[in-house]
């Protein structure tokens, strides 16, 4: 299973065409949020399913703020971040994800990319597409074979 994770596209063109690009072996492809549209014109684009919650620049209250999905075996935690004050550190991220049990918890919102492991659970960020504040736009790839959680980031 190749899951592909994106987040704070914001309605950039440029942004989309390059995700798109890169996610066309991946089998899901999961939006973090910051832009709801964004999401719906990947997924008309895309050939596998698509996953997406909004983030706190999204007026769309149909779109759930956050999902907890099982996917090849593993739970995974998805969200935007802003609700749990990502950009302060990950204290409430990680509390949340241990009450739901769960073996990744997905989050954008900061723009910073980061993957960690700890505690038994991956925390990853894929960045932002559209304007990296770690010097590179980037998205996230997980594969999950057998049961084991292989995460990477990449750059768009």
């Amino acid at each position: 299973m190749l899951i592909a994770v994106v987040s704070d596209t914001h309605r950039d063109t440029y942004a989309v065409s390059n995700v798109l690009k890169r996610i066309e072996k991946a089998d899901i492809l999961i939006h973090l949020g910051d832009n709801v549209r964004d999401a719906v014109e990947i997924s008309q684009k895309f050939k596998g399913r698509t996953i997406n919650v909004r983030g706190n620049c999204d007026y769309s209250p149909s779109v759930p703020a956050d999902i907890l999905e099982e996917i090849a075996g593993k739970k995974i935690l998805i969200t935007h971040g802003h609700n749990y004050d990502v950009k302060h550190g990950l204290s409430r991220l990680k509390q949340k994800a241990e009450f739901e049990g769960a073996d990744i918890a997905l989050y954008g919102h900061t723009h910073v990319s980061s993957i960690v492991y700890e505690g038994g659970i991956w925390y990853i960020n894929p960045g932002s597409a559209w304007e990296g504040r770690d010097g590179a736009e980037s998205m996230a790839m997980i594969e999950i074979i057998d049961g084991k959680i292989n995460p990477w980031l990449v750059i768009v």
